[in-house]
């Protein structure tokens, strides 16, 4: 028996020329324990499932969408959004990998999982007491912002692109001035965590960002865990979750369509500066848009002022120290100019 520190070469030695029997359940007993301090303390399986996958190993990928499962089997009550998410997990696929490399996925994630840290509890962990939340968002405002931002997905024309984005926006507003014109009601800001994709991650942080300020939320952007978390109100949090997807989903388009042709160093510049520019001019049109529809009913700017002192409480219970990021330096003017256009062309003047 070997005992001590040992690097991981040396340990992924040691655990092959063990029984199976005494590896197996050693190995799963400290995976179960790392999921249960994880699952208890704010890591919603989406998330973690995500933190795990976007590392490229689809056996992690599957362990963690079996733990998720186990986790919640003999646990009540459970949460519905936390139930949804489990059971959403896609398990491993694929041919059966061999024991070494089982073993060698299993190390690594053990690893990995212990240098993750406790989080925000969001939805209540399964076996514990379920939070009543009120879900104020109008399903069909909901469905008809879907609609029109799949069509500006959809479309090649920019011109339609545009249009439909706007629209879009134009619609979360009136929503939103329909819900804080209407007789007193007893909303209370809440925070979703979004996830954040790489590569790039800082760029679309901030594309993010912009989308959520211009919705009257706020964002702080956690790198080293590839989400940001956004604080708002319910039906506002449904806005930007949208409205940044499927912005992304047009940024991308564009980018692909006018980044430079050769050179790997050249597209890298092109693209972050791309991204950077998108944003920046993004933020500026969603906020023109909602300005004016705010501008036609009347003044507002008590209740505005209002919920957002309301939302900037909430960010600073959680977040009580937050560091403004600095951001992305452009080093492309081709890919400054092209982003700044498909911005323009997402959105209506």
């Amino acid at each position: 028996m070997r005992r001590g520190a040992l690097d991981f070469e040396t340990a992924l030695d040691v655990l092959t020329g063990v029984p199976a029997a005494e590896v197996d359940t050693v190995l799963t007993d400290a995976l179960e324990t790392e999921f249960d301090r994880l699952f208890r303390n704010g890591w919603q399986p989406g998330e973690l499932h995500r933190a795990v996958a976007r590392r490229g190993n689809p056996i992690q990928a599957g362990l963690v969408a079996d733990a998720a499962r186990d986790f919640q089997r003999n646990r009540s009550p459970v949460d519905d959004r936390w139930r949804a998410q489990a059971e959403s997990l896609p398990p491993f696929q694929g041919r059966r990998p061999d024991r070494i490399a089982v073993l060698d996925a299993s190390l690594a994630l053990l690893d990995e999982l212990r240098r993750l840290p406790a989080i925000e509890i969001l939805v209540p962990p399964p076996g514990t007491p379920l939070t009543t939340i009120p879900h104020h968002s109008d399903q069909r405002i909901l469905d008809r912002v879907r609609a029109l931002l799949a069509k500006a997905e959809a479309t090649d024309f920019a011109a339609e692109a545009e249009v439909y984005s706007a629209k879009a926006q134009e619609l979360i507003t009136r929503y939103r001035i329909e819900e804080i014109t209407a007789p007193a009601v007893d909303l209370t800001p809440f925070a979703r965590r979004i996830g954040v994709d790489h590569p790039y991650e800082n760029e679309k942080a901030s594309l993010l960002d912009a989308v959520a300020r211009a919705n009257s939320c706020r964002c702080v952007w956690s790198p080293e865990l590839g989400f940001s978390t956004v604080f708002g109100f319910d039906a506002d949090i449904d806005a930007v979750e949208l409205l940044y997807t499927s912005l992304l989903v047009q940024a991308n388009r564009a980018m692909t369509r006018d980044e430079p042709a050769k050179g790997k160093a050249r597209v890298k510049a092109f693209r972050r500066s791309f991204l950077v520019a998108y944003a920046y001019r993004i933020g500026e049109r969603l906020r023109q848009t909602t300005e004016r529809e705010m501008a036609a009913h009347g003044n507002l700017l008590p209740v505005l002022r209002n919920r957002d002192i309301q939302v900037r409480e909430a960010m600073n219970k959680v977040f009580p120290t937050t560091v403004r990021s600095r951001v992305s330096r452009v080093d492309s003017l081709e890919g400054w100019e092209s982003g700044r256009a498909a911005a323009d062309e997402a959105q209506l003047r």
